[in-house]
């Protein structure tokens, strides 16, 4: 959900220290990782008490001070005004994701899941639910704000677009990359979701192409945030099997039910990247020679952000907070792929693929091009390294009919996206 930096995040976020891949990884949920393989010295998760972000009607705050929870609701958005937002509502009934599994991977995870989400689901008039939740690696021996406020987004907003699907949380023991990745090896070997998302990352490293194969099964997408800090690539979005989702400043406004404006948000994660070549379904829309992230993208500025129910495991306080970062967008484009799966369109094709070869000859009825903003990179008309090809006309995308063929899109094909800049160099970090 936010920037760089793990403390809670949500768009607050902390450093954390240096956290390395696990070596005594049990062979069911976590495969043994090479000593001699780098893996980035931190991570952390995107969002958490961000502040006051959104006037819903639709003029900007200003970045105030961050408040404690709210005991009545907040002010940032609701499920039924994101829904109308991206075109939830307009996807048919019996594609609200029913058949299908969303897993969600967090670390630690959070002692009320259930029973936070029951005030949220109440709160919007949601069908009640019983979220599942599972320790791949046994429970965790401590609990964390931080990650605990992360879940209760992933988990909450995931559900709010695509109620009908079943929600799976599974939960790292810790935050060390090989646990969380022993977690998402867990999601599709045993919980056999449809669609992961992953809500968390690290800078990209030279090593990264070696945990592909944890991404890589035909069948089972995979989502990821792409970052808060600008333009920089983080893993595993830049993964070349992940779609990595960019964010927006959403304006919207619940007297007449539109949106105002939508545009690049600062803090969205993206650029080139240094590791990953460039994917054969990007050819006609990244001119680089590098992968280029983010592949789609979704509200994530703090300050348009969205309502979230949390109970804080350190203090025990519950409370409506409103939160921010790529990692919101993340959770509900996994939704939005679950709701497409539902009505019969998913498949064993690479979303990427899919969504941009449909994007060659159907770009304007798919997505929302966003042509203005900046994260240190500019947001342009087509695709772009701040919001990718767009965000999502979900009741389009939920129709996209599964492809007979699995072709990447090929050179030649007029693609509307234009060229990707270069890459800048990487900006100085700091909190936004």
């Amino acid at each position: 959900m936010a920037m760089k930096w793990f403390l809670p995040r949500l768009l607050l976020a902390a450093a954390f220290s240096s956290l390395f891949m696990s070596l005594a990884a049990r062979a069911e949920d976590d495969p043994v990782i090479g000593s001699s393989e780098v893996t980035p010295p931190l991570k952390w998760k995107y969002g958490w008490k961000d502040g006051r972000k959104a006037n819903t009607v639709g003029s900007f705050r200003g970045r105030d001070v961050l408040p404690a929870a709210s005991a009545p609701l907040s002010s940032g958005y609701s499920p039924v005004q994101i829904a109308s937002a991206y075109g939830f509502n307009l996807i048919p009934s019996t594609g609200d994701g029913r058949g299908q599994t969303i897993a969600i991977v967090d670390a630690y995870g959070s002692p009320t899941i259930q029973s936070d989400l029951n005030v949220f689901c109440q709160q919007y008039g949601l069908p009640a639910t019983s979220v599942s939740v599972v320790y791949p690696q046994g429970q965790p021996s401590t609990v964390n704000s931080g990650w605990a406020a992360e879940t209760m987004l992933d988990v909450e907003w995931a559900y709010a677009m695509a109620p009908g699907a079943k929600i799976v949380v599974v939960v790292a023991k810790d935050a060390t990359l090989g646990n969380l990745l022993g977690a998402v090896n867990y999601a599709y070997t045993t919980v056999h979701a449809t669609v992961v998302s992953m809500s968390w990352g690290a800078t990209e490293f030279s090593t990264e192409k070696n945990y592909d194969s944890y991404f890589n099964h035909p069948g089972t997408s995979y989502v990821a945030a792409s970052g808060d800090a600008g333009s920089i690539v983080d893993w595993p979005a830049v993964s070349s099997y992940v779609l990595g989702v960019g964010g927006t400043s959403l304006v919207y406004d619940s007297l007449s039910a539109t949106v105002t404006s939508e545009t690049g948000w600062s803090g969205s994660g993206g650029g080139i990247s240094k590791y990953v070549q460039i994917p054969s379904y990007q050819v006609g829309f990244n001119n680089n020679a590098g992968r280029g992230v983010p592949d789609v993208s979704y509200d994530a500025d703090p300050y348009t952000g969205f309502n979230v129910y949390l109970t804080d495991p350190g203090t025990n306080l519950g409370g409506w907070y409103v939160y921010g970062g790529t990692s919101a967008g993340a959770p509900q484009w996994a939704a939005l792929l679950a709701r497409r799966a539902s009505l019969g369109n998913g498949g064993s094709t690479l979303i990427n693929t899919v969504l941009y070869s449909a994007s060659k000859t159907n770009y304007p009825g798919l997505f929302r091009d966003i042509t203005s903003g900046s994260s240190g990179l500019p947001a342009v008309t087509g695709y772009d390294l701040v919001t990718g090809l767009g965000s999502p006309l979900a009741d389009k995308i939920a129709a996209l009919a599964y492809p007979t063929a699995s072709a990447s899109p090929s050179p030649s094909a007029s693609a509307r996206p234009s060229a990707s800049p270069s890459p800048t160099p990487t900006p100085t970090r700091g909190k936004r």
